[in-house]
Formats: C-alpha cells, structure tokens, sequence
C-alpha cells in the first residue's frame, strides 16, 4: 500500500505574517518557491499514482515546482473559510473576541465570497477527498497539495478523530511534507511537517 504525501504550499505574505488565507489566492514568494523547488527531490523515486491540488495558485504553483504531473485540482482541497477573519491573524480577532479559538469558536460570516465554514464542514470536505484517495493507494503514493488547517483537519480524520482534532497537530512551517500510512493496518502518521531540504 501506498502512502498519502502531504505537500503544505510553499510560503506566501500571508503565511508570514500569521494572516488567515482561506479563500484568497495570495501568491508566494521567492522563499516559498525556493522551498518547493527544495522537495523535488524526494518525489523523484517515488511511484506517485495520482497527485491532486487546492485550486489556489499557491498549490498549483507548488505542485508544479515539485515537478508533480497528471495534476487534478480538487475543490474539497481549499482551505478552511475563515468567513469575516479573512486576512486577519489570530492576534487581530483576540483584540476584539478574546480568548478566541478557531478550533473551538469557529469563525464569523463573511462577505459572498468568504461565507465561513465551521470545523464539522471542513471535515466533511476532507472525509470526501480520503473516500477518493483511498483506493488508490492499492497502487501507490498519492501526493496532495493543500493548506495548514485543512491539511491538519485531513490527518485527524485519517485517524479516525474528529475533524477537531486537528488542534493537536501543530503545523508551523509551509512548504513542508508531511506523509500518512498504516502499521498493522491502522492508520498512522508516518511524518509530520517536515520542511524541504531536512
């Protein structure tokens, strides 16, 4: 069986500063490309069977630097909608909501273009990608291309845990990999957020 390889995008301006990106397509920078081009290599003598990507710019671009091919952009790999906290860090929506969670207290709606999803939705989203990848597995890797917060909601529900169980799975870095099995046939983390070059 296959691993399931988990490629957080490269970083962007926002990454950087801690602003919430969900639905924005903020570009990376010359870091964040530089990291991408820094995970070829480990993807060289893989057998990667299917390779799948948010359709952000930040993903595609990354998926592309990796040197990915046959690449299918997956909707269900956008990251979570932060509804009103859109481009907002943490610290911005403690000021004004303190002792705020996203985990726990989830986000306010939006603008038409940032509705805002709940922790339960997001997971919904993931359940739906893990439901296509995994027969695909039988046959080798399969690579993803993905966000921070959808990518920790993916390995918790992987797991077998609920979606908020993400919250327990720090994810710091972008343009890191990070790769989900099986050992005796339960699922397991393999690697977690390992940056490019390590």
């Amino acid at each position: 069986m296959g691993e399931l390889l988990l490629i957080r995008h490269g970083e962007t301006a926002w990454s950087r500063t801690g602003q919430y990106a969900g639905r924005t397509d903020v570009p990376m920078t010359e870091a964040g490309r530089a990291a991408a081009r820094r995970l070829a290599p480990v993807f060289a003598p893989r057998d990667v069977v299917a390779a799948l990507t948010s359709p952000a710019g930040r993903a595609v671009q990354t998926a592309g630097l990796i040197g990915l091919t046959g690449l299918r952009a997956d909707p269900d790999l956008w990251e979570w909608d932060y509804g009103g906290y859109e481009g907002l860090t943490a610290e911005q929506i403690s000021a004004a909501r303190p002792g705020w969670n996203l985990w726990r207290d989830g986000v306010v709606p939006g603008d038409a273009g940032h509705p805002g999803e709940s922790v339960a939705e997001v997971g919904a989203r993931v359940d739906a990608v893990l439901d296509r990848v995994r027969p695909l597995l039988a046959d080798g890797d399969v690579a993803l291309v993905l966000h921070g917060h959808l990518q920790r909601v993916l390995a918790a529900r992987w797991l077998g845990l609920p979606p908020e169980a993400g919250r327990l799975l720090r994810h710091p870095g972008t343009g890191t990999l990070s790769s989900l099995g099986t050992e005796h046939d339960e699922p397991v983390i393999g690697t977690w957020n390992v940056p490019a070059g390590a």
